[in-house]
């Protein structure tokens, strides 16, 4: 399913579904909401940021933003966030955040996609251990929801 390092978190998983279909789960900012289990009110925009309220029972008060980096149609797509920033008295802006990217490849019978999130080495030492582990969760979930999403559609 995936690789680590410290520094990065490097998952991938075959969808069942055409390559156009998993691009559109993921950068059209309706459907990301709808499988990722946020609220995001904003589609993504090179530099804009996009934020939402996370709709996982538990997270219900983290707002999450993202800032698209790069989007490529059909083929990758990347945003800077800052991981596991879920305590409402910390303001996490001053922190490095990562940079989250998805790599879509035509493969047999749908669609191969690479998700890495990268930069946990620059998270500040108080929480870098907490959010990798959180994340590298939450991204093994997190394959298994979009494949859910984009094959059902």
């Amino acid at each position: 399913m995936g690789t680590t390092s410290t520094d990065r978190i490097e998952k991938q998983i075959q969808i069942n579904a055409p390559l156009t279909r998993v691009w559109h789960a993921l950068t059209d900012h309706k459907e990301f909401s709808a499988w990722f289990g946020v609220d995001l009110q904003m589609p993504f925009a090179v530099g804009n940021p996009t934020r939402g309220r996370i709709t996982h029972r538990g997270y219900e008060h983290v707002v999450m933003q993202v800032v698209a980096q790069t989007i490529q149609p059909q083929r990758y797509f990347s945003f800077t966030w800052h991981p596991y920033a879920v305590d409402p008295r910390i303001d996490y802006t001053a922190e490095p955040p990562t940079l989250v990217e998805f790599r879509l490849e035509p493969a047999a019978g749908g669609t191969l996609l690479r998700v890495t999130e990268s930069g946990f080495d620059s998270i500040p030492a108080a929480r870098r251990d907490e959010a990798f582990r959180m994340n590298e969760n939450g991204w093994a979930a997190q394959l298994q929801r979009i494949d859910r999403y984009a094959t059902r559609a």
